[in-house]
């Protein structure tokens, strides 16, 4: 790792942007050029400490996984992202369809997206990143690891998956599932991923097999659906969507009709965010 060239270029590229450009406030007393050093370590996930030692050449090797959190925060291009992990010495990210790498075009929209969900997904429906209303309606859709990072594994493995919509909607969702898994592993078959899920979720889910025979294809996105939440119960929303270049990343953008009961309750999730709902 290139300890002193990372701490250059961290700093460089912190004093570069201005809370605006990533959707902060920009307070009264702001000595700071640029962002503070708390702020790209709350925008990447990391700990201040943390985050300080790299900018003091004196921190450990940040993960893949981190270095692209911090590509991330930092707004980076594709080519600097990939300055950026030279520097870490990780190898650089192969630029073919698929990539942790938000665009920048999205996240700069996501970042003005503060009173709807929205969130970018890649093809395989991970959760690249999610705004706090986002979270706030359908959890933290990040946390997850390995095959399960896809929503598409997670509809026909983990019954936890299915409660965001009502259960008459399952087996259309199951449809769309899975015709979307078969639109991505045509779009980039070099990748293993894709064929990865398809054979697990053979051997694991019946109903998958059941439905992938019907060998329907289709990236969809539907105008409108009806979500559910745990407290708030029914939520109806419409569904925009916006797709980075190379169309592997979509920023799915949901909103609800003003003067509904939903548009009410989506109000009322802005407020309370994460606040535990009194009974």
């Amino acid at each position: 790792m290139d300890t002193v060239g990372l701490a250059d270029f961290l700093r460089r590229r912190r004093e570069t942007l201005q809370p605006g450009d990533v959707g902060l406030i920009d307070g009264p007393r702001r000595r700071t050029r640029g962002l503070r050093r708390e702020e790209v370590a709350g925008l990447a996930g990391m700990s201040t400490d943390y985050y300080t030692r790299l900018e003091q050449q004196r921190g450990p090797q940040p993960s893949q996984q981190m270095a692209a959190a911090l590509a991330r925060a930092l707004r980076l291009s594709l080519d600097e992202r990939d300055h950026l992990f030279s520097l870490i010495g990780h190898n650089v990210p192969a630029r073919f369809l698929r990539s942790e790498h938000v665009s920048p075009a999205l996240m700069r929209v996501l970042d003005r997206l503060d009173d709807t969900p929205a969130l970018v997904l890649s093809d395989l429906a991970d959760a690249l990143v999610q705004n706090p209303l986002a979270v706030a309606l359908l959890g933290d859709q990040t946390r997850h690891t390995g095959l399960a990072r896809s929503a598409y594994y997670r509809w026909f493995t983990d019954p936890a998956e299915r409660t965001h919509y009502p259960e008459e909607d399952h087996p259309r969702q199951s449809r769309i599932q899975a015709a979307a898994l078969r639109a991505a592993l045509t779009a980039d078959r070099r990748h293993p991923r894709a064929a990865q899920i398809v054979a697990e979720l053979c051997e694991r889910s019946p109903e998958f097999v059941r439905v992938w025979e019907r060998h329907e294809v289709a990236k969809r996105f539907e105008d409108h659906k009806t979500l559910i939440h745990s407290e708030l119960g029914r939520i109806d929303v419409d569904c925009q969507v916006m797709f980075a270049d190379n169309r592997a990343q979509t920023l799915l953008i949901m909103t609800t009709r003003p003067g509904t009961e939903s548009h009410g309750k989506l109000q009322l999730l802005s407020v309370i965010g994460h606040q535990q709902f009194t009974h």
